[in-house]
């Protein structure tokens, strides 16, 4: 396995910093006070004006704005406003000279990557999506119908373009970096999801994820089976083989042409599927009081339909009303917002957490 190296061309961004970016801006300031002082100083001397009319008297003839003089000027005050003029104009022509020289430098970018770090720090239940290729755009498009707030990792700098007339937010990087993964938000994130363009991508970028964040979801893809298996092992939570999938689909498209029409019309309804975990404290599961889905009347109450209960590996489908709920239990129920909402609240505190799974 190849080693994981940093692109040298991409700058640090945890190297950014105010002071760092202060620091170009510190003559032209320093420049600015020294003429304000001194000018002001000229004035209190020439023409005996208090310290505000004489800082008044300098900024109007630095910027140009010709209010007029304070009062009339004398020989030795026109001496000085001169000396004013000429001095505003080298200032302006250092801080001119300062600009063009950190345009140049890409100051300006690092100061758009500061901005977007702070904008990133203060994302949550957010989904990151490494790569934008034609598996990451189309995910990114489903992701934005729902209205979910994504974060795009991606290294090509023609695909972060294309991603940001999309209207994503993309952070330019090396995704399988440790540190680009903190920026992200990895903590913070509702799940990683990982199309990168090669297997042994996708596995650096588990694996990092995994030691840094072992409770967050890992979605990664897969070309063949034994890229599946090492990442499976890695810790990612959900392997995904683009070719396994379409070839599945389409066999289904073949066999239950009706059951796949009916998958692809509820992805552009306002249902959706959703996973309801609740909790293995048996003493916070006491709190249902009536653990049967009949006593219960989740349905009915909620108007959402529990399709399925995963419990330990197995699978309980369309469940009748004398299956009894136990803690880990995994429902999994279908509805609109709404409903889903409302089978939230009926379950209350047993719940340990909710992720959705399809719309």
């Amino acid at each position: 396995m190849p080693k994981r190296k940093k692109q040298p061309h991409q700058p640090t961004i945890s190297g950014l910093n105010i002071r760092a970016l202060m620091k170009p801006w510190l003559g032209p300031m320093v420049a600015l006070a020294g003429l304000l002082l001194i000018g002001a100083c000229g004035y209190r001397l020439t023409e005996g004006w208090d310290w505000g009319d004489c800082l008044w008297m300098v900024l109007i003839t630095i910027s140009t704005i010709g209010y007029g003089e304070v009062e009339p000027l004398s020989a030795a005050g026109r001496v000085v406003t001169v000396l004013i003029i000429s001095g505003g104009l080298v200032v302006v022509q250092l801080t001119i000279q300062r600009v063009l020289g950190l345009a140049e430098s890409g100051y300006f970018r690092k100061m758009r990557e500061l901005r977007f770090r702070r904008i990133i720090r203060h994302m949550k239940n957010h989904v990151i999506l490494c790569g934008y290729g034609r598996i990451g755009q189309e995910i990114a498009e489903q992701l934005q119908m729902e209205g979910v707030e994504i974060l795009i990792v991606e290294l090509d700098p023609s695909r972060k373009n294309a991603a940001e007339e999309k209207g994503l937010k993309v952070l330019l990087a090396d995704a399988t970096l440790d540190e680009t993964l903190n920026l992200a938000g990895l903590e913070q994130c509702k799940s990683l999801v990982v199309t990168l363009p090669n297997n042994a991508s996708n596995l650096y970028v588990i694996l990092s994820a995994k030691s840094l964040c072992p409770q967050s979801r890992l979605i990664a893809r897969a070309e063949t089976e034994e890229a599946a298996n090492k990442l499976k092992l890695a810790g990612a939570s959900v392997v995904v083989s683009p070719y396994v999938a379409a070839g599945r689909t389409m066999a289904a498209t073949a066999l239950r042409p009706i059951a796949v029409d009916f998958m692809d019309l509820l992805a552009g309804s306002e249902c959706e599927i959703e996973e309801f975990r609740l909790t293995s404290d048996p003493q916070m599961f006491k709190k249902l009081k009536q653990y049967s889905l009949s006593d219960l009347q989740l349905g009915r109450k909620s108007g959402a339909m529990v399709l399925a209960i995963r419990d330990e590996g197995k699978l309980i489908t369309n469940p009748g009303g004398d299956v009894e709920l136990s803690p880990g239990q995994m429902l999994i129920a279908l509805g609109s917002k709404v409903e889903l909402k409302r089978f939230r609240d009926l379950l209350g505190e047993t719940l340990d957490n909710v992720e959705k799974l399809n719309c």
